[in-house]
């Protein structure tokens, strides 16, 4: 397929953002006399559709009055297994509370009012789309006492993650007669003299070309894979950070709006999303197979060194998922941006399999401390004696927990005394082996900084007149404001689909003249 010479709706991103967008504005035109031709491009060849939203696990954080609530949604609970749930309810309070608090309280407050309050309501528009929904048993939920318990304010993900989010959007759009047309990087926004987008310059085959059209909606994601940017916004090291997701996020559309329309610059552009990561994975580009299984989250289980032997956070500060998205940022501040994540045979049976079995980590075991420190030594660790110093004197902060009390569903307050850097929470000696231990280094999912929009409809403002640039929309990892430093787990999908969603309703209003 060659790019049509005009369209209706142009998306640019085939992200869960971007296909959020084209499903919405499809199903607001329906009525319209003349049906819009909708078309959703991306610089990415075909193999690589989806942009980082393959690469997530599929959480999606949001609003719900417990477990009945979501039972309808999800395809893999049958009745014995939902009577052994317990799963509190995650009010709108929960949901603000905890994007206030991941933020410092710098979250914009009407667009996270809007992403709290319409969370529910767009997880059931999207199932109701083809979106295939579990619950999280494997990432969210712990069996303590034969009872499941999900913690940490989130329960839903989307059958096979990343990849499965990806496939149903793309049978739901073409089911729409969206068009989709891959290898075809945007290049230019043209504006009238009114200042309205009346089309895109792209590159196809060679040959820049122009798509004419009524409405924009940009959905290419941030920076995170632009090494340049990265050491530019993000400061010093960040170049070095491996890429968790597609190579083509490169920020190029937040450029190209800043340039072409002056787009007003908002949010936290030296703040990311960066977890602990496989430091043997790729450096530049995920794995379209093992994906988001690169992933080392089981640090709250354990402990964590770096290179020298050293402890350098607090690994059970709060649950795993309020902590993920920045402990990556701890990793590569340290010596060759690498650590240790580190447990005894007490918990190395909680860990995710999917994230630690042989098939996709490098596995370093033994059956004493000191001879994990000359393995670890032979994986860049360079000072034995304090790593077999530094969980000594861990085990001896902890001597008096109780393993029964150990609960990791729950802040369970089983904490280090008298350390300089604490455990605040599920610590136990580390002195029963078999020991393993598994080298993690940072891995960046997506950036902060974005542009800033209408809260309601998601439209681009411009910087040089306050005012909104006519057709032209943002959502996904391009739109600022939301996050800043952290960001509670599962918000990003959530974000993509709210915002998305308003952004493809408004833009068909636009672009067919609907009132």
């Amino acid at each position: 397929m060659s790019p049509p010479a005009e369209c209706d709706i142009l998306i640019i991103g085939s992200g869960n953002a971007g296909f959020s967008a084209a499903i919405s504005a499809a199903q607001a035109s329906q009525s319209h006399k003349q049906k819009p031709r909708i078309l959703l491009i991306d610089k990415c060849p075909p193999e690589w559709a989806g942009g980082n939203s393959y690469f997530t696990a599929g959480a999606f954080r949001t609003v719900h009055s417990g477990l009945a609530d979501l039972l309808p949604l999800v395809n893999n609970v049958d009745p014995e297994t939902a009577s052994k749930i317990d799963m509190a309810p995650y009010t709108t309070a929960n949901f603000s509370n905890d994007l206030h608090r991941m933020t410092s309280e710098r979250t914009d407050p009407v667009l996270s009012k809007i992403l709290v309050n319409d969370s529910n309501e767009v997880v059931k528009w999207l199932a109701e789309n083809g979106v295939r929904f579990q619950l999280s048993f494997n990432r969210q939920a712990y069996e303590v006492d034969g009872r499941i318990q999900f913690w940490g304010g989130m329960a839903l993900k989307t059958e096979d993650g990343g990849k499965g989010l990806v496939l149903d959007h793309m049978r739901k759009a073409n089911e729409l007669g969206v068009d989709v047309l891959f290898s075809t990087p945007a290049t230019r926004l043209v504006t009238s003299s009114a200042g309205v987008v009346t089309s895109v310059m792209v590159f196809h085959e060679g040959e820049e070309r122009e798509i004419r059209t009524k409405a924009v909606i940009l959905a290419a994601g941030g920076f995170e894979s632009n090494p340049r940017m990265r050491a530019q916004f993000l400061g010093p090291h960040w170049d070095m950070a491996l890429v968790r997701g597609t190579p083509y996020n490169t920020g190029d559309m937040l450029e190209i709006a800043v340039r072409d329309v002056s787009a007003k610059q908002v949010g936290n552009w030296s703040g990311c999303h960066c977890v602990a990561w496989d430091a043997n994975a790729p450096a530049d580009a995920g794995d379209r197979e093992i994906s988001n299984e690169f992933t080392k989250s089981g640090y709250p289980l354990g402990i964590m060194v770096n290179r020298s032997g050293e402890r350098f956070v607090d690994e059970g500060k709060d649950m795993r998922n309020y902590t993920y998205a920045m402990v990556g940022r701890e990793i590569l501040k340290q010596s060759g941006h690498v650590a240790f994540q580190i447990w005894d045979s007490r918990t190395i049976s909680w860990l995710r399999e999917e994230e630690y079995r042989p098939e996709v980590v490098e596995r370093i075991t033994a059956d004493s401390i000191e001879e994990l420190a000359d393995e670890c030594a032979k994986h860049g660790l360079e000072n034995k004696e304090q790593f077999v110093r530094t969980i000594s004197e861990f085990n001896r902060a902890v001597s008096s927990n109780e393993t029964s009390q150990w609960n990791p569903a729950v802040k369970d307050a089983l904490s280090t005394t008298g350390l300089a850097t604490p455990k605040s929470n599920w610590a136990l000696p580390i002195d029963k082996p078999p020991f393993l231990a598994v080298k993690v280094s940072a891995g960046i999912t997506f950036t902060f900084g974005g542009l800033g929009v209408n809260s309601e409809t998601a439209a681009v403002v411009s910087s040089k007149t306050g005012s909104e640039v006519p057709g032209l929309y943002c959502v996904g990892e391009m739109l600022g404001g939301l996050f800043y430093d952290n960001y509670p787990g599962g918000s990003g999908l959530t974000s993509g689909a709210v915002f998305g969603r308003r952004a493809g309703r408004d833009a068909a209003r636009f672009a067919c003249g609907m009132e």
